[in-house]
């Protein structure tokens, strides 16, 4: 007998979570996560309190798989340009997602889900930089990922916080002369 779970169970536990995911992103767009309870998602969901357990151990944990898709997706599309000689264009693009999402990523950045994001963003551009190989440098490879990322979550931060009439243009040439281009120097 096979002891493996069967397609239909996995198509199942991944609809589960996604709809575990949705609810709490409904959620912490109307309050702060640290005000969120594991009954209000579960309830926002459409699933019984014990079935959340089934799925994540806590409420962090759920948080943590949310930000780390969404870091994915944000890497996903701006990274591959950082590395090319424009990196400019790597900025707009990391806004232009953010603009997009606007209020998932405002919600992520305040009530509680702030320290969570970064520390997901930089562990992603750790595996990212350490695959890439070492800029070598005054700097150091490590202190170089993590000032890198954390200016770039306050600028985003910061700019969410603006009136969306603050172009993307603009703080992708803030982000790219103030942290971008410093940090990418190899000397």
């Amino acid at each position: 007998m096979n002891d493996a779970p069967s397609t239909q169970t996995d198509a199942r536990q991944v609809r589960t979570r996604q709809v575990l995911l949705d609810a709490l992103l409904r959620l912490i767009e109307m309050r702060p996560f640290d005000q969120v309870t594991i009954r209000e998602i579960a309830k926002e969901a459409g699933i019984g309190y014990a079935t959340f357990f089934r799925h994540y151990p806590s409420k962090d944990a759920l948080l943590h798989d949310l930000a780390a898709g969404e870091i994915a997706a944000l890497l996903q599309r701006a990274l591959p340009v950082l590395f090319a000689a424009d990196t400019r264009q790597s900025c707009i693009t990391l806004f232009d997602y953010v603009a997009l999402r606007r209020a998932l990523w405002s919600a992520l950045l305040t009530g509680g889900a702030a320290a969570a994001l970064k520390q997901e963003f930089i562990a992603q551009a750790k595996r990212i930089a350490d695959s890439e190989g070492e800029v070598g440098g005054w700097l150091p490879d490590e202190l170089r990922v993590v000032f890198a990322v954390s200016a770039t979550v306050e600028i985003i931060a910061w700019w969410l916080h603006q009136d969306p009439d603050f172009g993307v243009d603009r703080i992708a040439e803030i982000l790219d002369r103030l942290v971008v281009i410093p940090a990418m120097a190899a000397d």
